[in-house]
């Protein structure tokens, strides 16, 4: 192989960080799709506070052919300098409301008013104001220079993080410390999942380039992308449809890569089966269904035997599986298919598009296709490079941009928890992975006051070359009010009955979980039996608790104020060593971080209803234009406590129970559709 460097390229292309207010050194994310878990207590430190999530870059070498090299650092004689430069910035606050993806047929169902502009009362340049934007640092990897991103929205200081380099040159991009608040004073009350005016948050995104000085010459790199996301409460567990997966199927499609030739079982098929497993620590539903000793435990190894056998005696069980994945052309819009996860037109009540909920990727459909009629080879379980330094250096790369991408949702993009729907447009990227720079010389044009599909969607719009901010841009403002409404069960009073599942469908518990075990029922699990009756032990395995158990009061509203300040509160879901030995649970149990906020019951928040009526005054009272006798706070609340109170009695389960409220993103059109 030609070993002659011609172009050098950052590696991952999207890199992502996460928020975190503890004061001790960021963990480095994920860098394999095969790296497991960090050990308990890794993500929050003695105190309570979440530990940030550091996005490491590097830099590798390729040669005139494509071929990769080797990683380029200072450990090289060759390489005496790489100086990189970053540039991140949160837009939120001035860009335009989020209500459903605006690339989807449903869209065209919006209003004007819901496609204007965030704070739409601060006008001409004021606007400029509303973005959070310390502008570019560039730091040089010989002088170990460090740099901060120290920015201001009005007249608020805003941190959004900052940059280092270790000693071999790699890039650390570290974010900001969960944050959100109101720049006015009082502040503005909470009335939304993701348009909550005047409120910011500290996330955000932006390009990341670097030139490298090797054998005396200066080389530029070919650039990356940084986004700092909320925090990752379940990181041992991936959600059934990944980032990557999503962004696969971009390029497989645009024929920028190629689509997989020889489907294999253990590389292919079983890691979309285990994800089904996996989610058995973050909802209930997945857990009866998919977890340990369940009808479908795709990993209990008498059933991975059959399905891993390509033979006849296995045909009908791998079709009975294939089958029981949704396609929206046979199945509309039934509930029952799986994944039992939201789509991106999710609304509350009965379901009036078949993308209430998902489907899998077109990737992940085929293979699984080809599986069911036996078209694939078999093997042991993989294991991959759990360290990607352990890899050869031709195949880091691509484990660094998937390993990414892999451990992002790409549910509903309702809007989501990372990034949002912009990103599956294939006008977003300069190559497979790689997001297209906005150059100086060509700034984005002013949309106007409401965004119309047109310009959302057509050419020079947002959907092309990108600037600092403008990923996360799309996404809630603040963050914590959309996690505090990712939930399970949705349901408005008159769909309450005999076929309720108050754990399923759901939006995406693998980063903000539903269901949990406890600290307390795994130690339960954890120790020995001391007779035959082992009764105790199945119970507590079998209980879960709710993630949000600790919000307090039953109106969405309140809570999700509650959540701008207790985020770091609610657990880690981490994995722990079942050590009895007796094989009775699995090896490894996924188990909820102690929580920082006082002991509440498992059950508290278990249902959660839509209360479609709150939805006048609440709209009314935000937009101004309430003019009844009874402040429409009141009235709002009035509504919801009373749909409380007719839950209670549908249902039998006590208050604590029940959490209710208008959430307009499951409204998405105001109940004029």
């Amino acid at each position: 192989m030609d070993t002659q460097i011609a172009q050098v390229k950052i590696h991952p292309a999207i890199g992502i960080a996460r928020v975190g207010n503890s004061d001790k050194q960021p963990f480095i994310g994920p860098e394999s799709p095969d790296q497991p878990a960090l050990p308990p207590g890794s993500y929050k430190d003695s105190s309570g506070k979440i530990i940030r999530q550091a996005a490491r870059f590097r830099i590798y070498g390729y040669n005139q052919a494509g071929e990769v090299v080797r990683e380029l650092t200072l450990d090289d004689e060759d390489v005496t300098e790489i100086k990189w430069s970053v540039h991140l910035a949160n837009k939120k606050a001035a860009w335009y409301q989020f209500h459903i993806p605006l690339d989807i047929p449903e869209a065209t169902g919006l209003s004007d008013t819901q496609r204007r502009r965030r704070n739409f009362d601060v006008r001409g340049a004021e606007r400029k104001k509303l973005v959070i934007d310390p502008g570019r640092q560039t730091i040089r990897a010989s002088q170990h220079e460090t740099a901060t991103f120290a920015g201001k929205i009005m007249t608020r200081a805003v941190a959004l993080g900052s940059i280092a380099t270790q000693t071999d040159g790699r890039l650390l991009v570290v974010g900001g410390a969960g944050k959100s608040a109101s720049y006015t004073t009082p502040e503005t009350p909470i009335s939304g999942v993701a348009n909550n005016d005047t409120w910011y948050d500290d996330v955000c995104d932006g390009p990341v380039t670097a030139e490298v000085t090797i054998g005396g010459a200066t080389k530029t790199a070919t650039p990356a992308w940084a986004v700092v996301a909320p925090p990752h409460y379940a990181p041992g567990v991936k959600t059934v449809r990944t980032l990557h997966d999503l962004l696969h199927d971009v390029f497989v499609t645009e024929h920028t890569l190629p689509a997989e030739q020889q489907v294999s079982y253990p590389d292919h098929i079983e890691p979309i089966l285990r994800r089904f497993c996996d989610l058995q620590w973050v909802n209930h539903g997945f857990a009866t269904q998919f977890g340990w000793a369940g009808p479908n435990h795709f990993l209990d190894p008498a059933m991975r035997k059959r399905l891993a056998d390509p033979g006849e005696a296995s045909r009908e069980l791998r079709r009975q599986v294939y089958v029981h994945m949704r396609d929206y052309d046979r199945d509309g819009t039934s509930p029952l298919p799986w994944p039992w996860l939201y789509g991106d037109a999710m609304s509350g009540g009965k379901p009036t598009s078949v993308r209430q909920h998902i489907t899998l990727s077109s990737a992940q459909d085929r293979m699984l296709a080809l599986w069911a009629e036996g078209h694939f080879t078999s093997g042991p379980p993989r294991k991959g490079f759990p360290d990607v330094d352990e890899a050869p250096p031709a195949d880091q790369p691509h484990l660094l941009d998937r390993a990414a991408l892999e451990n992002c949702a790409a549910d509903a993009f309702h809007p989501g928890c990372e990034v949002t729907w912009p990103m599956r447009h294939k006008t977003m990227y300069s190559e497979p992975f790689r997001i297209l720079h906005r150059t100086q010389e060509n700034p984005e044009r002013d949309y106007g006051d409401v965004l119309t599909l047109q310009d959302a969607l057509g050419k020079n719009g947002p959907l092309f070359a990108q600037g600092p901010g403008d990923l996360t841009r799309w996404m809630a403002a603040p963050w914590q009010c959309d996690t505090a409404s990712c939930r399970s069960g949705y349901q408005v009073q008159s769909g309450l009955g005999p076929r309720y599942s108050p754990y399923l469908p759901t939006f995406w518990p693998a980063q903000m979980p539903n269901h949990v075990l406890k600290q307390s029922d795994f130690a339960t699990v954890n120790t020995p039996p001391t007779g035959p009756d082992d009764s105790a032990r199945e119970k507590a395995f079998e209980n879960r608790a709710v993630w949000l158990r600790g919000l307090k009061g039953t109106n969405f509203n309140v809570q999700r104020r509650q959540m701008i300040d207790d985020w770091f509160k609610f657990g880690i879901v981490e994995p722990h060593e079942y050590t009895v030995g007796d094989a009775k649970f699995p090896k490894t149990i996924q188990v909820e971080s102690e929580p920082g906020y006082a002991p509440a019951a498992d059950h508290a928040n278990l249902i959660n209803i839509q209360v479609p009526e709150a939805g006048v005054p609440q709209r009314a009272g935000v937009a101004g234009a309430w003019t009844g006798e009874v402040p429409a706070e009141t009235v709002e609340s009035m509504l919801v406590q009373q749909a409380v109170q007719e839950v209670r009695e549908a249902t039998g389960q006590d208050e604590e129970a029940i959490a209710a409220g208008y959430l307009e993103k499951l409204d998405p059109f105001h109940g004029t559709q």
